[in-house]
């Protein structure tokens, strides 16, 4: 790759997947309780953008990832631990007058009321991003480029970036979309508009049932939202428990039953579920496998503490996702049934 200074590249070498968005110090809770009474805390990192990236360099897809941070430890620890999964952050840049994004949480599971969060993030050097402060070169330089609706709510430049990439050209590469809508994050009147905006305009839109409910009001499931978002050439509605529908060019509707999991956390399952139906994208496998790959690294994800996680090998979720429709409605998948022979009692062999 040549570049001009640090976090510059003009010339970029082309990867398989771009991302773009704030990354944060996650600090987890080292024993159950109120942020109040909890002693200390163990160290990771979080970040929707950030954790596709990871897991499909972790997959062997060469990977970029494009953010600001602030030019203090955490900072350094952020590209150090993004980097060490072999994600190309030489397009981070650092900011000497912001800081990092950090956050905390309790034990307890997001996807419940039994947790609290804590956010450090408002003015972090990520929502200084705009057009004028990445690299907009090594952000187009992909096969893919995956962003989503959390960057859009940092701020108006980051909103205006993100409209900026996702605007069509003859350089842009196909755009996947997250809509990942966080309501603490915007006004009522503003993030639900702009979100939608955002999602017509892209190549691949990934959304929650409960997402398009909250954010735009549609109860009618999969086949209501698709007519809300007839423009994307491939939209994937996830319906939690139940499984995902994905509407194509290629399949126009097809269903696929999610897997039963003991979960052992619920932070990154849906990151991790994008990562997978891109990595079978990057393969240019039918829908329905996408979908079957989809789960499976959310299952990873599931039965794994914290927000990020490795990916199956490849060659176990390959057997996995090629088996019958009776087989893959018997799965039962727990924590260790990524690593080779760890889940042999718990998957059936086709």
């Amino acid at each position: 790759m040549t570049a001009t200074g640090p976090g510059h590249a003009p010339d970029a070498e082309v990867v398989d997947v771009a991302t773009l968005g704030e990354s944060m110090v996650t600090f987890l809770p080292t024993r159950p309780g109120r942020l109040a009474d909890v002693p200390s805390f163990d160290r990771a990192i979080g970040g929707a953008e950030s954790n596709v990236a990871c897991m499909l360099a972790a997959a062997g897809h060469s990977v970029r990832w494009i953010s600001r941070v602030g030019a203090d430890g955490f900072g350094d620890h952020l590209v150090e631990a993004v980097g060490a999964y072999g994600v190309d952050v030489t397009s981070v840049r650092r900011d000497p007058a912001r800081p990092t994004g950090v956050y905390f949480r309790t034990a307890g599971e997001r996807g419940t009321d039994a947790h609290e969060v804590a956010y450090y993030r408002a003015g972090s050097a990520a929502s200084a991003m705009s057009a004028a402060t990445v690299d907009l070169a090594a952000a187009r330089a992909c096969r893919v480029l995956h962003l989503s609706g959390i960057t859009a709510a940092l701020s108006d430049d980051c909103r205006e970036l993100l409209r900026e990439l996702t605007a069509p050209g003859t350089d842009r590469p196909l755009v996947s979309f997250d809509v990942n809508h966080r309501p603490g994050l915007w006004s009522a009147s503003t993030g639900p508009s702009v979100l939608l905006e955002l999602a017509r305009r892209a190549d691949v839109v990934f959304v929650g049932e409960d997402e398009a409910e909250a954010a735009w009001g549609v109860t009618g499931g999969p086949e209501a939202i698709r007519s809300l978002l007839p423009q994307p050439p491939t939209l994937v509605v996830k319906q939690g428990e139940r499984g995902a529908t994905a509407f194509s060019a290629r399949t126009p509707v097809t269903f696929v039953p999610a897997l039963r999991v003991h979960a052992v956390a619920t932070t990154g399952a849906g990151d991790a579920f994008a990562a997978g139906f891109l990595h079978a994208t990057l393969r240019n496998l039918p829908v329905r496998d996408r979908l079957r790959h989809g789960h499976l690294w959310a299952a990873a994800a599931l039965t794994t503490p914290g927000d990020l996680t490795a990916p199956p090998a490849r060659a176990h979720a390959d057997r996995l996702v090629a088996v019958d429709e009776r087989t893959w409605g018997t799965l039962r998948l727990g924590p260790g049934w990524t690593q080779a022979g760890a889940a042999e009692e718990e998957v059936p062999t086709p």
